[in-house]
């Protein structure tokens, strides 16, 4: 059990490769040592995405905390210099399940797939249904099944990246699992993390939850065309996460109506 985010250590995760109809599982079993054991195996179908997992909890959960964060940090700084040998700017897309991040995704795909390249790994705990989705915009996506895991980490991104092979020069976008609280903690050797919240969740996330969004580079405010139907004050929920991260950048959007698209489309390109 990982004291640092409360998931499993000792389980299994899958990547889902659409293109090849493959799951290629990784066991992975922490010993009491801190000793780290992974191991593959490659289905040549996909199955029904039904994952047992098992988990101990050991005695020397601090030092094995700071062994999977250094071990994490390493290979995160793999990652990023692989993303920057390869003039490819990648961004880590984090929320609560149901902010809307694969919407706005999808939308962005879309609008901007004649000027900018985008390739997704996409993070969920179960299931390949975001990935189909992503799929139909006509770009390159990889699954990642974290089963009892409550985040990506840097590991998963650089498996999950072999199987995406994305193009040079192009966008690597990262759809965490929807959890406010854990992926924040993870470096995955992403250039920026981007924190989507939706006015539905409430104005108090960013003091509630202020690591994610001291973490992130930009806040992006959606389901904006609800405004007149909801209580939500958008000054101070702005106020809130300029109190935690005042340099934080904020866009507020509409992946519906498309209200706000602009000026986030203009931040994904200057920054590439």
């Amino acid at each position: 059990m990982c004291v640092t985010c409360g998931c499993s250590d000792n389980g299994e995760s899958k990547i889902i490769n659409l293109a090849k109809n493959e799951v290629e599982h990784f066991h992975t079993h922490i010993l009491p040592d801190g000793t780290t054991i992974t191991h593959a195996h490659i289905d040549d179908e996909i199955p029904d995405l039904v994952t047992n997992t098992h988990a101990k909890v050991h005695k020397k959960t601090i030092t094995l905390e700071q062994d999977l964060l250094n071990k994490n940090n390493l290979i995160a700084a793999q990652n990023r210099g692989w993303f920057n040998g390869r003039n490819i700017f990648a961004i880590n897309l984090m929320s609560s399940p149901g902010a809307g991040k694969t919407t706005l995704l999808i939308r962005t795909i879309n609008d901007l797939k004649s000027r900018l390249t985008i390739s997704v790994i996409e993070g969920d705990q179960e299931t390949a249904n975001d990935a189909e989705k992503m799929r139909e915009t006509g770009c390159k996506v990889v699954q990642i099944n974290t089963g009892t895991g409550c985040h990506l980490d840097a590991s998963m991104i650089e498996r999950g990246l072999k199987v995406l092979n994305p193009p040079l020069d192009s966008v690597v976008a990262i759809e965490n699992v929807g959890n406010l609280v854990c992926p924040a903690l993870f470096d995955l050797g992403e250039k920026a993390k981007v924190v989507i919240l939706s006015v539905t969740e409430g104005e108090d996330k960013p003091i509630k939850y202020p690591h994610m969004f001291r973490a992130s580079q930009v806040m992006i405010l959606t389901k904006i065309d609800l405004l007149p139907y909801i209580q939500f004050d958008v000054q101070k929920c702005i106020a809130y996460a300029r109190l935690v991260n005042p340099q934080i950048e904020v866009f507020l959007v509409s992946a519906t109506s498309g209200v706000g698209l602009t000026d986030w489309y203009s931040w994904l390109k200057s920054s590439f």
